[in-house]
């Protein structure tokens, strides 16, 4: 019998925070992207062995709005008052995607001793000239699903097709309010932090840093940067997937397991 996503919900900090669950095991804590436009379904290649917590950020997903977001930082102490409203009874793993890699990086740096491993899938926030990521305001909307996926098939799954009026209207709604929301966030610095490098080294936990090699938005020439700015890193790069690398290649959620149960 398939596993089913159990909806919980709390009020943190006056915001309303809805966390996507699944599985049984060892709890994570995954930090999303700058968009929720490809949902949590990849949750589902961990829970056999995990259980996946799955939060919306606030002002993103299923979680409520948070006018009072003015950085990065008020969101890194969102998650740890979510962790202290959750009580989990054993340390989790920490999993970020892209911005959610910068958020773990901050969030980890800050509290290391909260987590036990950390897996950064194609993490944003470091800023290397030398390692440009694409700037997201000059891609057209109808090429950004070639920027996601190496296959573009891949990406096109969760945009409208021009089928359903309703779907391609509350897609515009939702991209439209998690934009807004971003914009305050990437507001002081833009994608990432000046000084992430000082976070990085923090990390102690082991960490594992997965990068598909024909990323459009985050290249994967910026892999090795953080593996050696972390204390105890290795990394995991994936053939022929762009940046939504876990959909594109879903055997990487084995390998991203196995690291974790290791």
């Amino acid at each position: 019998m398939a596993m089913k996503f159990e909806t919980l919900e709390y009020d943190i900090g006056g915001v309303k925070t809805v966390v996507k669950a699944i599985g049984k095991g060892k709890p994570i804590l995954f930090l999303h992207g700058i968009s929720t436009l490809e949902g949590f379904d990849f949750a589902e290649g961990l829970a056999d062995r995990f259980r996946v917590l799955c939060p919306s950020h606030p002002g993103w997903g299923f979680s409520g709005a948070a006018p009072h977001l003015a950085g990065m930082s008020d969101l890194i102490v969102h998650y740890l008052n979510l962790l202290d409203v959750l009580n989990l009874t054993e340390k989790p793993h920490l999993i970020g995607f892209s911005m959610g890699g910068w958020m773990a990086t901050e969030l980890a740096g800050l509290a290391r001793e909260k987590f036990d491993k950390v897996v950064l899938i194609a993490p944003a926030g470091l800023n290397d000239p030398s390692h440009p990521a694409t700037n997201l305001g000059a891609v057209a909307p109808q090429d950004l699903p070639s920027y996601l996926a190496h296959d573009v098939s891949v990406a096109l799954r969760y945009f409208p097709d021009g089928s359903d009026a309703g779907f391609a209207e509350a897609f515009g709604a939702d991209r439209a309010r998690e934009g807004e929301t971003a914009a305050r966030v990437l507001a002081p610095f833009g994608m990432g932090h000046p000084n992430l490098r000082r976070f990085l080294a923090r990390i102690a936990n082991p960490t594992l840093v997965v990068w598909g090699t024909e990323d459009r938005l985050l290249p994967a020439s910026q892999a090795q940067l953080w593996v050696d700015a972390l204390p105890d890193a290795r990394l995991l790069t994936v053939s022929d997937a762009g940046h939504f690398v876990m959909q594109e290649k879903p055997e990487t959620l084995k390998k991203i397991g196995d690291f974790l149960a290791a």
